[in-house]
């Protein structure tokens, strides 16, 4: 399957006409792949965590967000594919669009797939498909190795449910995620609240 092909949820759910939102299109770049943690406050605030994998921004809605506590099991559900380009998306999505509401790019980097014992998969796609990947990030705010598992769904027809969880290293803490109305952009250093004020006429209704 293409990466176009496999966006064509993310397409089917927006009219470019009236979002600023990315269509894709994007090779990737070859180098190491990315992955990059967005805020988003739409109709309930939540950070999505997004993996490039084959081609696309593998995404999962965390509700409380990523965190550096081992301890701290974090749901994550998971959304549909988004392009490469998303990974550079700050701005407002307008009312009455998928997802309306404010983005800011909270955290991005580079990650590396960890080999595990339940990682027996030739490739780090085909370890998410069987349910549990691990990996190392190397981002601005986010260090060291994580783990998603699946732990509901996966039949035909069946909503999964995920969790993110901090592997217990040298990078692990006791940090919690940051408050989302005060977390600042990595890539602007603007808040939520302040990208809403600087990019009004992206909300209006189409």
């Amino acid at each position: 399957m293409t990466s176009r092909d496999r966006l064509t949820t993310y397409r089917g759910k927006r009219h470019f006409d009236r979002t600023v939102e990315p269509q894709g299109g994007r090779a990737p770049s070859g180098d190491a792949p990315c992955f990059v943690v967005q805020i988003h406050d739409a109709r309930t605030l939540h950070f999505d965590f997004r993996l490039e994998v084959d081609g696309v921004l593998k995404s999962w809605s965390v509700p409380k967000g990523p965190s550096a506590d081992p301890q701290d099991k974090r749901l994550a559900m998971p959304t549909e594919d988004h392009p490469l380009e998303y990974r550079d998306f700050e701005g407002v999505i307008a009312e009455g669009e998928y997802g309306a509401g404010t983005v800011i790019v909270w955290d991005e980097g580079s990650y590396r797939p960890l080999p595990g014992r339940k990682d027996r998969s030739r490739t780090f796609g085909e370890a998410l498909e069987r349910g549990h990947a691990s990996f190392w990030l190397d981002g601005s705010k986010l260090h060291g190795g994580y783990a998603l598992t699946r732990f509901r769904g996966g039949g035909p027809g069946e909503r999964e449910a995920w969790l993110l969880v901090k592997e217990s290293d040298e990078r692990a803490g006791h940090r919690g995620t940051p408050d989302a109305h005060r977390a600042r952009s990595v890539r602007s250093g603007r808040t939520l609240k302040r990208v809403a004020q600087e990019e009004p006429g992206e909300q209006g209704s189409p």
